[in-house]
């Protein structure tokens, strides 16, 4: 085991937490488990209002403060929530939803003399309502541009109707952009919301300092139980730090100080696994390791509105793209953990994954079409820069390297997280890493990135690609009912993405999660979601 000393600094942080934790006890259950589950988010979190939910960081601390009508297992299976039934109408058009009469709001002096009050269908109605507003902005109104009306048809009834029929609308619904959000509460703090969360999930909000630790405590009115009636959640607190880089996080976990950590980052990489993707020995007596598919495409993205001539070259484009060997990359830079990109932007394990249209190491294709660019350009010096973050600068090195010898010069540029998320969304980066999490497990929410009405920053087509002929085929996409049909134009639209090559995808990522011997029922899911309500501490 690494020998590391924590700082007085943490030390103090996690003394001071559980002190914290247990001094708030002496109102509580005394049968009640006192663990703690505790991980870093190096990503740092942005806000814990379920409406503005885009990234995994502020995704996985929202999921544990809220629900939706509807939630995904471990097997990307939409299941009840706040919603205990539902039926489905008018050609697939219609959604009414029957809501659990036992679900509660967290405790607030908002709600009066109870200090909460039971969710009903108005909240929804609302919550959607919310979510629509421009004058909130918030990042996932787009999911309900299917949507043509919703309402609460009482008390326990929702009902959804739909301007066409959308095979994936269920699954889109388990996103936490659709929470359930009190009004009252919502209206008292405005754009406060943030970072005074009030929902009905299995942790409500207790404290939050911000770039220094955030506190969730056990909600003890949760309405969800296991298999044998145990209510849930089993912990009773979630403490998260936000130490910056992944090594430092590694550390911590490597002295038991967190108890989980997730991916395969390069700067431990070597020190936990073996060249071929298992436990080194002098880990495998304290920790685990989960890996399982991961819908997660990695990829540099071009920006296509650049005013910068390398950008806009569709043979420079194409050479980036056959100019390195992505199995190589993988086998170096990943210990072997994911699958080298070498179909569309689909990943492995979708509908619609094509492992022939993509792109294969050629180095004398690249050679070639770096040349005819000199030739037809007169730029004898070509060069792009690649903007990155410090987690991923290994990879884009190694691919500097490798298009170096074909003649195509790559400056990396590195920047924080934050500023290249701006960035991207912005317009303000010609040539970018970047990585695409599956919201829902349906490959049109990988295909909608090139849609050219989800032009970022009011989408997430951050590449700006347009083509006429993509935009007809996603739209009839939406109408088609059979299975193998929609596989066929996911295909399609997939290669003709491929054929511009506005994208250079790297690699269809695994998930890999590290735990301490004593955490069970962590479990993994394909679209990476931290459930905590299952968990249980030894």
């Amino acid at each position: 085991m690494l020998k590391f000393t924590p700082s007085l600094f943490n030390s103090l942080l996690y003394c001071s937490l559980f002190l914290f934790v247990f001094s708030c006890r002496s109102n509580e259950n005394p049968q009640l488990t006192t663990e703690v589950f505790r991980y870093n988010e190096h990503k740092n979190i942005g806000s814990l209002d379920p409406a503005f939910s885009k990234d995994l960081a502020d995704i996985w601390a929202t999921n544990q403060l809220f629900n939706g009508l509807v939630q995904m297992d471990n097997q990307l299976n939409v299941q009840p929530s706040i919603s205990k039934s539902w039926i489905i109408s008018d050609s697939a058009r219609v959604y009414t939803f029957k809501l659990r009469n036992d679900v509660f709001f967290h405790k607030h002096e908002l709600f009066g003399k109870d200090s909460t009050r039971q969710v009903n269908a108005s909240d929804f109605e609302y919550s959607f309502n919310r979510l629509k507003d421009k004058a909130i902005a918030s990042p996932g109104s787009w999911v309900l541009n299917k949507v043509k009306d919703f309402s609460a048809i009482n008390d326990s009834v929702f009902q959804i109707k739909l301007k066409q029929p959308f095979p994936a609308f269920l699954g889109l619904l388990t996103m936490k952009y659709c929470s359930v959000v009190p009004k009252e509460i919502v209206e008292h703090y405005g754009n406060d919301f943030r970072s005074h969360p009030i929902g009905t999930g299995p942790f409500k909000f207790k404290r939050w300092e911000e770039n220094l630790k955030l506190v969730f405590r056990r909600n003890n009115h949760y309405f969800e139980t296991d298999s044998i009636g145990q209510q849930l959640p089993y912990l009773e607190a979630v403490a998260i730090t936000f130490l910056p880089d992944k090594q430092s996080e590694f550390l911590q976990f490597a002295q038991g100080n967190i108890d989980f950590v997730s991916g395969l980052d390069g700067s431990y990489k070597d020190e936990i696994l073996t060249t071929d993707g298992k436990l080194r020995p002098n880990y495998a007596k304290d920790v685990k390791m989960i890996r399982g598919p991961y819908l997660n495409t990695e990829y540099l993205g071009f920006f296509m509105e650049a005013e910068v001539n390398t950008i806009q070259s569709k043979k420079l484009r194409k050479a980036v793209n056959v100019g390195f060997d992505r199995d190589k990359m993988m086998m170096y830079l990943r210990n072997g953990i994911g699958i080298p990109a070498n179909g569309g932007f689909i990943p492995k394990g979708l509908p619609g994954y094509d492992e022939t249209i993509g792109f294969t190491y050629q180095p004398e294709l690249a050679k070639q079409l770096v040349s005819e660019y000199k030739d037809e350009t007169g730029n004898k010096n070509p060069e792009i820069t690649l903007t990155t973050t410090s987690n991923y600068l290994s990879f884009c090195e190694f691919i500097q390297r490798e298009l170096q010898k074909t003649g195509l010069l790559v400056n990396v540029d590195v920047i924080p997280p934050s500023s290249l998320k701006d960035a991207k969304a912005n317009g303000q980066v010609d040539f970018f890493r970047a990585s695409w999490i599956a919201d829902y497990p349906d490959a049109e929410n990988y295909l909608s990135l090139y849609y050219s009405k989800n032009f970022a920053p009011n989408g997430p087509n951050y590449t700006h690609y347009k083509n006429a002929q993509f935009d007809k085929m996603y739209e009839a996409a939406y109408l088609e009912t059979d299975t193998e049909k929609r596989k066929a134009l996911y295909t399609k639209m997939d290669s003709l993405i491929m054929d511009s090559a506005p994208i250079v995808p790297l690699f269809y990522d695994e998930v890999v999660r590290f735990t301490r011997k004593n955490v069970d029922d962590l479990g993994i899911n394909a679209t990476n979601l931290l459930e905590l309500k299952s968990v249980k501490k030894d």
